[in-house]
């Protein structure tokens, strides 16, 4: 799945808890990725909730962004001057009432995010 989506264009991913050895192996735990100028941090699994807002925009310094994953439930919340985001799941919704995705729009240092319901 990996290179399908690298066939599509450049990826900066992390590894998740169920991902298969060899996938771990080749990404990293976390990251930071610069778009456009603005740092966006990434992490799959965010710890526990409570504190988890400021714990990741401790963890991740100077990022106007932190993307996470883990718990399938969706987050756009704007902490501190930071974006606190989980996408959700668009294909296993576990505790979230509906499938969603994120959409990231950056233009210079400036991110919007936007939270899709998907059918």
């Amino acid at each position: 799945m990996l290179a399908e989506l690298r066939g599509l264009g450049p990826v900066a991913g992390v590894y998740g808890n169920m991902d298969e050895p060899a996938l771990r192996e080749s990404l990293p735990k976390e990251r930071v990725v610069e778009v456009e100028g603005a740092r966006v941090g990434l992490v799959h699994i965010p710890g526990p909730a409570a504190g988890r807002e400021a714990r990741l925009v401790a963890r991740f310094p100077g990022c106007a962004a932190v993307v996470y994953g883990h718990t399938h439930v969706p987050q756009v919340e704007f902490v501190g001057g930071v974006w606190i985001l989980n996408p959700g799941s668009p294909t296993e919704r576990r505790r979230a009432p509906v499938h969603t995705m994120l959409v990231l729009e950056v233009a210079g240092v400036e991110i919007r995010p936007e939270l899709l319901t998907l059918p």
